[in-house]
């Protein structure tokens, strides 16, 4: 029985090793094994494992924006958001690299531009011998395995393995000009959300894409 402080975690998963102080907690964990969602989107099908990730997406709906910055008058649907737009304005980069001098705003920016220094790939194919640097790089890899297409188009029978290739697939039924993906540092919107993350690295410094020759770093992947 594991201790933190004077709370025992008297809670164990029924799936693997992990214990929990509260029993609410070793639920929401292990959701994780059973897969379960049990919070549903009001608006669409969509659900989701915590009541905080369903209230999150339903404000997508809604159009609803709580959070206002302090500094400005743009106002958004998460106070993390609203958090790394305030950022903006102080210049404020809290996560600072543990080999060099660089420092970021947001951890995950932190922790992908230190495996340019470590040449770490934690994240193994289930399938293959391939590593990989991102979980989610792991993750679409694997697709190519299993042949699974999860991003299915709202208006034909159409899926895809990326997210991005559905939204920008969806652009030739609906062919608005549309551009509902807005940089969190400035007032650009993009048609899909891969262009505005690449965009939002021109604020942030960040070059994830390391050469696999040398150690040259890139915003953008190069093919």
């Amino acid at each position: 029985m594991t201790h933190t402080g004077d709370r025992e975690k008297t809670y164990l998963c029924s799936y693997c090793n992990k214990s929990f102080v509260q029993k609410d907690g070793k639920n929401l964990h292990e959701m994780i094994h059973t897969g379960e969602k049990p919070y549903q989107c009001s608006y669409c099908n969509k659900s989701f494992g915590h009541k905080g990730s369903k209230y999150r997406h339903e404000m997508t709906h809604t159009g609803e924006k709580q959070y206002q910055c302090s500094y400005c008058n743009k106002s958004f649907c998460r106070q993390d958001s609203k958090n790394l737009h305030e950022m903006t304005h102080t210049g404020e980069k809290p996560y600072q690299c543990s080999y060099c001098n660089k420092s970021f705003n947001q951890s995950g920016s932190k922790i992908k531009h230190e495996m340019i220094h470590t040449g770490k790939k934690q994240y193994k194919c289930s399938f293959c011998n391939k590593s990989f640097d991102l979980k989610g790089n792991k993750n679409q890899h694997e697709m190519t395995h299993t042949g699974e297409k999860p991003y299915k188009c709202r208006y034909c029978k159409k899926s895809f393995y990326h997210k991005g290739s559905k939204n920008k697939h969806e652009m030739t039924h609906t062919a608005t000009g549309e551009k509902p993906h807005q940089c969190s540092y400035c007032n650009k919107s993009f048609s899909q959300k891969y262009i505005k993350n690449q965009h939002e690295r021109t604020h942030t410094g960040e070059k994830p894409y390391q050469c696999s020759y040398c150690k040259k770093s890139f915003g953008q992947r190069v093919t």
